[in-house]
């Protein structure tokens, strides 16, 4: 009996065509228990995509895990002594999404032995041959966490301050950046080649003489070596012009010592592999070995298979005559007016949006925008699901919600503070548990974690100063611009969490496929001169 494609679903065809295509460069299928001991995963946590693991009690009493992670499994069971293995797998993984738990399909590889350069290169290929089984138009994106270590290592970064600018790194947040290294005294020569760093994105050829010049020591060189024997070797299998360097691609230091890589198709809003060199996590588990590989996350192409990806209904990616157009997503009221000024000022305005009516979605293909309001606080779902290219958030958005994307801007609009504010004359009784109400649940329970203090978060959604006044909380968090409700309610600042302002934020996939619309956006509202 003939068995014909459209007979499988679409996970079950993708898991097919990668299967084949593994076995065919000699990798060999890896089973696992779909339960671990629980202190696998605890142990390497920070290795995890996701700190939330589903756990239970096992039969003998012991405490387990659903998988989260295929990787550690693989790493855990692996000897010195088996020489070079090359295994490849599809496996479900367990992971918590919100308040639910998700079941999430994983089809991938790991190389584990003497890892050179020839088998990087390999992995690498195989990446780009996965993504081309999968979809259209795909490309992968390289890092190199030997180069960032070196980097951090020749300013005396500490741990902390090292994860604190890995996460703005992984943003592309210059601003911060700034800040950052002016806070830890860290002087300007290592902040201009930080920010040189993550601004850097193209091919080797065209990315390697900056490169150079942000080298600074043999840990740096290193890694610019290795870089140069990858590409060349990528270059022979005629997959050189498909891979970019990204600096902004950061994984844990702890872990992952050298190349790391992210794989995209366009019309899918998030990477979609993920992979990297991670001999560390081999040497945390008393093994010898190298190790690379990646994981394909299929669940995120279920969409795209079924053409109802924003690029099917008429979202991006949008095109124009003059090339990519940007879709940008403003907040409705004063603050999106203030950015639409900006953006008009810069050359990218649409007559539309100034006419009375009650249109929601404005193009301007002459110049390459499509603008639409949507509620302040929703600009950033609608930019991390790829609804939008790029939009203006309020730093208080991004700090609650943690969203995924780029942070390219510090527009320098909607200032204001976000503060901790109580009753004038309070005194914090530090023996009791601190009544805390707020709408930002999530910036307060950071910010009192990290002060060690116990509290109890109180979720309002309006008339935050009220709480206090009538002894439903000790004190509130909430935005203060100018204080006089405070004032008018007998309420002060008693401390300042985070000044906060509008950003211009991107999606990390369009910023990948539209880098030079995005780019040039950015060029012409910095020159502005309107942000401090």
């Amino acid at each position: 009996m003939d068995i014909t494609e459209d007979v499988f679903r679409y996970d079950e065809l993708a898991i097919m065509r990668l299967r084949t295509l593994y076995r065919q460069f000699g990798y060999e299928l890896y089973r696992m228990s779909r339960f671990e001991e629980y202190e696998l995963y605890a142990e390497n946590r920070a290795f995890l995509s996701s700190g939330n693991i589903i756990t239970f009690t096992g039969a003998g009493g012991k405490l387990m895990a659903l998988r989260p992670d295929v990787t550690l499994s693989i790493a855990k069971g692996s000897k010195d002594s088996d020489g070079l293995k090359k295994l490849y797998y599809n496996e479900n993984v367990y992971r918590p999404d919100g308040r639910e738990i998700k079941e999430r399909m994983q089809v991938g590889l790991e190389c584990i032995g003497n890892i050179d350069i020839s088998l990087m290169s390999e992995v690498l290929m195989l990446a780009a041959r996965s993504l081309e089984a999968l979809g259209d138009h795909t490309r992968i994106d390289i890092s190199h966490m030997g180069f960032m270590s070196g980097l951090m290592m020749s300013a005396g970064v500490t741990d902390f301050q090292r994860a604190e600018l890995l996460h703005r790194i992984s943003e592309k947040n210059a601003s911060e950046i700034r800040s950052l290294c002016a806070e830890y005294g860290l002087g300007d020569n290592f902040r201009d080649k930080l920010i040189a760093l993550i601004t850097l994105f193209g091919s080797f050829r065209e990315t390697i003489g900056t490169l150079r010049q942000i080298s600074l020591n043999d840990d740096t060189e290193k890694a610019l070596r290795e870089l140069d024997d990858i590409f060349g070797s990528l270059q022979s299998l005629g997959l050189e012009d498909r891979i970019n360097l990204d600096f902004s691609i950061v994984n844990d230091l702890g872990y992952y010592s050298g190349i790391i890589f992210q794989g995209y198709i366009e019309g899918v809003p998030k990477r979609v592999l993920s992979g990297g060199r991670y001999d560390e996590l081999l040497q945390k588990l008393g093994k010898k070995s190298g190790a690379i590989g990646f994981a394909v996350y299929l669940d995120l192409l279920e969409r795209h298979e079924e053409g109802t990806t924003p690029a099917a209904q008429g979202g991006t990616p949008f095109v124009s005559e003059g090339g990519n157009m940007l879709n940008v997503a403003l907040p409705k009221g004063r603050l999106g007016e203030k950015a639409y000024s900006i953006f008009e000022s810069a050359g990218y305005g649409c007559p539309a949006i100034s006419e009375e009516s009650r249109r929601l979605v404005f193009d301007c293909p002459e110049n390459g925008v499509r603008f639409f309001w949507v509620k302040p606080s929703d600009v950033a779902i609608y930019v991390e699901r790829g609804i939008a290219d790029i939009g203006v958030a309020g730093k208080d958005i991004l700090l609650e919600n943690s969203p995924d994307l780029y942070e390219l801007l510090d527009l320098g609009i909607g200032k204001c503070r976000m503060c901790v504010a109580a009753e004038k004359g309070y005194a914090d009784n530090q023996n009791r548990t601190l009544r805390v109400a707020t709408k930002f649940t999530g910036i307060a329970r950071d910010y009192y974690e990290k002060l060690g203090r116990e509290i109890d978060i109180i979720k309002l959604n309006g008339s935050i100063e009220l709480a206090p006044l009538l002894n439903l909380s000790d004190v509130i968090v909430d935005l203060v611009e100018t204080g006089s409700t405070l004032r008018e309610n007998n309420l002060e600042p008693i401390e300042t969490i985070v000044d906060i302002s509008a950003r211009l934020v991107a999606n990390k996939a369009s910023y990948k496929y539209k880098y030079e619309a995005i780019s040039a956006l950015c060029d012409k509202v910095a020159k502005l001169g309107i942000m401090e």
